[in-house]
């Protein structure tokens, strides 16, 4: 039986509400976000009163975190996200765009900036760099995956492979390189800019590697429908897209409001849904 419906009005304009109760809101997002989101949630919890639990890996963990219906209040998401929302895990009207983010080239700071401006440049340096750093395409890792298409797009695979060491996560890659363990290093962009004893050489060519998208949806199973909706309009809002950008990240384009049906399922032993009717 549905239960009561409820009007929630939130301003896009503004994501700091006062809350009538404090909040635990449980986030699932890719490794990529968390030196923006590490920037940007101690405000939102300064302002929301709420707090945030966040589980970070790479953008397959996020993807197959939801397919489990493991317990999250809001995921963020690389598309295509089909699967994902058939798992009735996620609220497909909950679906906010967040920003793209590039695959980037990385060099130890103070050394020489490797030229990695067109599809021949970034070939030469890869060719002639002694070791790069870089994710496991295997372990679910986007940026990994996105590497071995760039080597394959560029035909240097051969070349290029018996000099990579594969790093645990882009903070992991990052930290080879500026040990000088590795010469240079790929990750996503937002992992590179603003990270100790590193520098970014560039992202790679678009003709090479286009960004990807992050998209952030609410739970179905959340428990807490207010909060949660507040953190996906947090960060895709204004104060986000500036520390995206600061990160080397290209912001999403702000959509209108729109007002959604929400259906929440509480639980599979309570056996019960409740709609809520919310502006996203």
């Amino acid at each position: 039986m549905r239960g009561p419906h409820v009007l929630f009005i939130v301003s896009l304009a503004s994501a700091a509400i006062a809350p009538a109760f404090a909040a635990e809101i449980a986030l699932n997002a890719p490794g990529s976000l968390r030196p923006p989101f590490e920037a940007l949630l101690p405000d939102f919890e300064k302002r929301s009163g709420h707090k945030i639990k966040a589980a970070w890996g790479s953008a397959g963990a996020a993807r197959e975190r939801v397919m489990k219906g493991e317990p999250f209040d809001v995921s963020i998401l690389q598309p295509p996200t089909d699967i994902a929302v058939a798992s009735g895990n996620i609220l497909k009207n909950s679906e906010r765009p967040i920003a793209s983010i590039p695959v980037g080239v990385a060099f130890k700071a103070g050394a020489a900036k490797p030229d990695v401006s067109s599809a021949e440049a970034l070939k030469a340096t890869l060719l002639v760099a002694k070791s790069i750093a870089a994710l496991d395409p295997a372990s679910g890792s986007a940026a990994g995956v996105i590497f071995e298409q760039t080597l394959a797009k560029l035909g240097v695979a051969s070349e290029v492979k018996p000099k990579v060491r594969i790093a645990q996560g882009g903070r992991g890659a990052m930290e080879l390189v500026a040990k000088g363990e590795a010469e240079i290093g790929l990750t996503f962009i937002s992992e590179i800019i603003g990270e100790p004893g590193v520098a970014a050489a560039g992202p790679l060519p678009r003709e090479v590697a286009a960004p990807i998208q992050l998209v952030a949806f609410m739970s179905s199973r959340t428990k807490d429908v207010a909060p949660a909706r507040d953190l996906v309009i947090f960060l895709s809002g204004e104060d986000a897209a500036k520390v995206y950008r600061e990160r080397g990240m290209q912001p999403a384009r702000r959509l209108p409001s729109r007002r959604s049906t929400l259906t929440i399922r509480r639980s599979e032993r309570e056996g019960r849904s409740e709609e809520h009717t919310s502006e996203l």
